[in-house]
């Protein structure tokens, strides 16, 4: 694990995985959005269509921030509803007073290119592979004043002990926690979402992944009320759309949140096939990061980047992960997907990699 005072040099931090499937249009099977499959549900869809006709009016944030407030036992001036967890890193980079930011790399580029749009100089503490790319906080220097982590983190899928990042914790530091893939771990174990008792704690959550929603925009931060109330001066008027808020409103109830958890169980399941279904490449030098606990893999391989084009003939898109950080060109990211799905997969790939 090692600390940097990095440019952005060699690494697109505005590439994400939509641009792998972008022009390949229905011909390509799509392993490189983390966004769950077969979403959104119709019940959803019913909802969200539902409110349509009440467009002409300006959009009304009240009812979906109490319900986002109640899902996570907080009161409503703790949650900050976004357009998307993309927005909040813009508004924490542009709200916030900051000196020193750090980013946990490898993890989701936005936070990184936000802070660097705002002007600011970012470190990076580069996790390593022989580690695991499991987090030390000993690594993150004392002076730094806010620190972005992801957990599940996104590309590796690891999750990090919930006590390892509030010893990140600490008075005059922002700790911003990016739980974008946490409702697709079971039990949410290791969330720190509710919790009051972290100084300086920012949990951001994104309902785009887990609902399919994208092309919405719907997401939330919870932080104290001041920071929430920084935050909220830098938003735009009416910044989420009337139909993501009945989104964010259906997709905290009850009824989601218990058809999230069973998502999270058989995603489990097929992660659990597709990575020994990938440990069967072994001897041609294929490597997953273990323990995965998100909907993606992320695996190192010789030549990856041509086993990438290759597999983009053979009709499949896998995200590259040269992009990150914090990893380089043998590396790339696999979306969970239902098992027929990893079986044609697998199959490709065994026809990708060198023989």
């Amino acid at each position: 694990m090692r600390t940097d005072d990095a440019d952005a040099a060699g690494h697109d931090l505005r590439h994400h995985g939509d641009a792998e499937v972008r022009d390949g249009g229905a011909a390509l099977v799509d392993l490189a959005v983390n966004v769950r499959a077969g979403t959104p549900p119709r019940w959803l869809r019913e909802e969200i269509a539902g409110s349509l006709s009440s467009l002409a009016a300006y959009p009304d944030g009240r009812a979906a921030r109490a319900a986002v407030a109640a899902r996570h036992g907080l009161p409503a001036e703790r949650v900050l509803l976004t357009a998307g967890a993309a927005e909040a890193f813009v508004l924490l980079a542009r709200a916030l007073e900051v000196r020193r930011p750090v980013v946990v790399h490898p993890q989701f580029t936005e936070p990184e290119a936000a802070l660097r749009d705002a002007g600011h100089t970012v470190g990076r503490v580069l996790l390593r592979e022989e580690d695991g790319f499991r987090l030390d906080p000993a690594a993150v220097p004392e002076d730094a004043d806010l620190v972005v982590v992801g957990n599940p983190t996104n590309p590796t899928s690891v999750l990090h002990p919930a006590g390892a990042l509030t010893r990140l914790a600490r008075p005059g530091r922002t700790l911003v926690v990016d739980e974008a893939f946490m409702d697709a771990v079971p039990g949410e174990r290791e969330t720190l979402a509710g919790r009051t008792d972290v100084p300086g704690l920012v949990v951001l959550r994104s309902l785009t992944k887990t609902w399919g929603l994208a092309g919405l925009r719907i997401g939330y931060a919870l932080a104290a009320p001041d920071v929430i109330a920084r935050l909220q001066r830098a938003q735009p008027l009416w910044p989420v759309s009337t139909p993501a808020l009945a989104a964010a409103e259906a997709c905290v109830g009850p009824r989601a949140l218990a058809e999230a958890e069973r998502a999270a169980h058989r995603i489990a399941g097929d992660r659990a096939h597709l990575i020994a279904g990938l440990g069967a490449f072994a001897s041609r030098g294929v490597r997953v990061v273990q323990p995965a606990e998100a909907p993606f893999v992320l695996v190192r391989m010789a030549g990856a980047d041509r086993v990438r084009r290759r597999l983009r003939d053979l009709g499949y898109a896998v995200r590259r992960g040269d992009t990150f950080p914090g990893l380089g060109p043998q590396w790339l990211r696999v979306a969970v997907r239902d098992r027929d799905t990893v079986d044609g997969f697998l199959r490709s790939l065994s026809a990708a990699l060198p023989a």
